[in-house]
């Protein structure tokens, strides 16, 4: 190659974003950050929302900073973000307001209620996705049985990071990973589950064209580029947009010997798999199936996963002492080991509040060690996540009959050589961290396969080796940790008591 091509690449968590510009020159990406801003929900009267037009300016801002930094136009920018969100737009094409945050409450309950219509056996059967009240099916239910005007305007449902490329270029579609995390659409047809949607009496001509990753929407809009301070066009992407398939298919070294771990404030764990497992075991375990690139499916886990550390960072910033991560994990390691376990996945910890109170307040409920320090706190968090990867990767040895032995760490969870080593500890397993830009590599890889700059995805990944180094962790077992994952075990026995009775 004469010069090295620029991708750019708009990378959206649920509590961070970022715009990052990747260099490739034939052998390997390097990457830049241009611009990072927080990325929140923000509750008004009630409700919990994203501000979409913030995330939005953010993404001008980027380009812009971009620009002026950069003497040439990129060949390409693509979205990336989390799942099950959406915004809904009238037939002008315009916003009907700030889309929900998957945290708000609307969808309490919710479920039950689309059983009672839909048995789960046979919604399941259909989308093979696992049954989380955050479920996007389960928040359009939730405005209809609310009669929510916005949905009777709507014209147009549009996941996250479509909602963002179609500001971008004015494509309305939906790209196949994010359509697989809705539990309205089935990786096994590749179409939306049109006969569910009519008995649940929803909106299915809302619902665009799926599009798959690797496509090239359009060129950039006019008034964007002009906003932002271009002169060439580029064009606007689609990748694959969930930003779990997009860090995936940024991992080396994939094989059917090992596991993904997608780690960050949800943590996902799972292998490639040919087709769909929608099996009565694969339900009831509490498994999802995933569209990946490279028209592979992704049997996976959704585990809350760093969230909870994060809120006791956010708790904790406002006292005397703000912690940061480095001062936290030195705080962990200090601490003794093992003594206090929560279960990561409970209700406790799912919506934003004083996390360190839950803790102690669960660790008490459950006649445990209450732990009191910063220390004690953080280490009960990270060493229940690590049983509950154990739980999980236990779970994927039955459900493929794979001799599952290495987990891939994918995500910022896997700068934390702790949390690594804890997991490989726990899991009996080699850990293999990184990269930690996985979705931001995935994104802008598949931007090159779009390009025709890179064949395929095994090649795409061949070039992410080359781009990054992994760490490694081997495992230390002990039978202390056998007994943290038998008391682990009875956690979620109690869990599930309580949920029968």
């Amino acid at each position: 190659m004469r010069h090295t091509a620029h991708f750019i690449a708009a990378d959206l968590g649920a509590s961070s974003g970022r715009i990052m510009l990747a260099e490739w020159d034939g052998r390997a990406f390097a990457l830049r950050e241009v611009h990072r801003f927080p990325n929140a929900g923000v509750r008004a009267a009630g409700v919990l929302y994203w501000d979409a037009l913030g995330i939005w300016s953010h993404i001008q801002a980027g380009l812009r900073k971009y620009h002026a930094n950069t003497l040439r136009a990129p060949e390409g920018i693509a979205v990336d973000a989390w799942g099950v969100d959406f915004g809904l737009l009238d037939r002008f094409g315009h916003l009907l307001g700030n889309p929900a945050h998957y945290r708000d409450t609307r969808t309490e309950g919710i479920p039950r209620q689309v059983f009672r219509l839909v048995p789960e056996h046979e919604w399941f059967a259909a989308t093979g996705v696992q049954t989380m009240e955050i479920n996007t099916l389960f928040q359009l239910y939730s405005m209809a049985r609310a009669h929510d005007p916005a949905l009777g305007m709507a014209q147009t449902l549009l996941m996250i990071p479509d909602l963002v490329s179609y500001l971008l270029c004015g494509e309305k579609n939906v790209e196949s990973s994010e359509a697989s995390t809705t539990g309205m659409y089935s990786t096994r047809t590749g179409d939306w589950a049109h006969a569910l949607l009519r008995r649940l009496e929803l909106p299915a001509a809302i619902l665009p064209s799926v599009i798959q990753p690797g496509t090239v929407l359009a060129p950039v809009r006019a008034d964007v580029l002009e906003e932002c301070g271009f002169t060439s066009a580029f064009s606007c992407m689609a990748v694959a947009s969930h930003d779990t398939a997009s860090a995936v298919s940024a991992i080396p070294d994939m094989d059917e010997h090992s596991v993904f771990l997608s780690s960050g404030t949800w943590s996902l764990m799972g292998v490639e798999t040919p087709v769909p497992n929608t099996s009565d075991l694969a339900l009831r375990s509490g498994f999802t199936n995933e569209g990946g690139a490279g028209q592979s499916n992704l049997l996976l886990k959704n585990m809350t996963g760093l969230w909870i550390v994060q809120e006791c960072l956010r708790h904790w910033s406002g006292e005397a002492y703000s912690y940061s991560w480095t001062d936290l994990v030195s705080a962990a390691r200090a601490a003794s080991p093992l003594t206090s376990l929560i279960d990561p996945d409970a209700p406790d910890f799912q919506t934003p509040c004083d996390m360190p109170r839950a803790i102690q307040e669960y660790c008490a409920a459950s006649g445990q060690t209450v732990p009191q320090s910063v220390g004690a706190i953080a280490r009960c968090a990270f060493e229940s996540l690590s049983l509950n990867y154990r739980m999980v990767l236990e779970s994927l040895r039955v459900l493929t009959g794979r001799n599952l032995h290495t987990i891939r760490v994918a995500g910022g969870g896997g700068l934390n050589s702790m949390l690594c080593q804890m997991t490989a500890d726990a899991c009996e397993c080699e850990v293999v961290s990184g990269p930690a830009e996985a979705s931001t590599l995935g994104n802008v890889m598949l931007q090159a396969v779009a390009a025709r700059h890179i064949a395929n995805l095994g090649e795409g990944r061949s070039a992410i080796a080359n781009s990054v180094q992994c760490s490694h962790c081997s495992p230390a077992p002990s039978p202390a940790w056998d007994d943290a994952y038998a008391r682990f075990c009875a956690l979620q026995e109690l869990k599930s008591a309580a949920t029968v009775s």
